[in-house]
């Protein structure tokens, strides 16, 4: 049986009033990414009291852990939430498992296509998120915006970026008040035809960072998805 570890997370000790909040470049032959485009239209805005700061992280191994690294101990947030596409989905997925390992179906933004890697060497093999993904879920549900629990990230650049995240908040000291996951969004209707429309989005990603900054626990209720 894998065992999962899940960071401390003292909701009495934040670091800062502020949130990272961090979206991908365009890859894989998509002409944009709605992760970044829902940051950049949540930089400077406050929820809960607190300051979201955007940051673009590149679809690149290693290279986007590099930087994350640097903007969690730039900033020192209360929280983070890293946000990426799936292509697929029609709905807002809060991942609930980031594993450590680097299998890519395609190339990165570099050219790089790491098979059976670990994210991190001698790392756990998995983490769960620290964010109160169902709490997060029900209320962005209550907004009228389709959102599921996700069981998985995949293993290309979004749980590379989740795991390495949830690396970092569990191994150092100075940043374990810190609450940190990863979140998948569809594509833009107004581009794709499918998915989601923006301002739809923005508001779903709004209220899951409220609920995250506002819930001291997760609530107990049936449901995920099989994804």
């Amino acid at each position: 049986m894998v065992s999962l570890t899940k960071p401390a997370a003292s909701r009495l000790h934040a670091v800062s009033r502020s949130v990272l909040l961090t979206g991908f470049d365009p890859f894989g032959g998509h002409a944009l990414n709605p992760s970044w485009l829902l940051a950049q239209n949540l930089h400077g805005s406050r929820v809960a009291g607190h300051r979201l700061v955007a940051a673009q992280l590149p679809t690149v191994f290693g290279h986007s852990l590099v930087m994350l690294r640097a903007l969690v101990r730039q900033h020192r947030p209360s929280l983070v939430i890293c946000l990426g596409l799936a292509g697929e989905s029609r709905a807002i997925s809060i991942e609930r498992v980031a594993i450590n390992v680097d299998d890519a179906r395609i190339t990165d933004n570099a050219g790089y296509q790491p098979i059976d890697e670990p994210v991190v060497e001698g790392a756990p093999a998995a983490y769960f998120s620290s964010l109160p993904i169902k709490a997060m879920r029900a209320a962005i549900n209550a907004k009228g915006i389709p959102a599921e629990i996700s069981q998985t990230a995949g293993t290309f650049v979004c749980n590379h970026v989740f795991f390495g995240l949830m690396h970092l908040l569990a191994t150092d000291p100075s940043l374990q008040a810190v609450r940190g996951g990863f979140v998948h969004v569809p594509p833009l209707s107004e581009r794709e035809g499918t998915g989601l429309p923006l301002a739809q989005l923005v508001e779903g990603i709004r209220t899951g960072i409220h609920t995250a900054l506002t819930a001291d626990t997760d609530i107990r209720e049936e449901g995920g998805s099989l994804s």
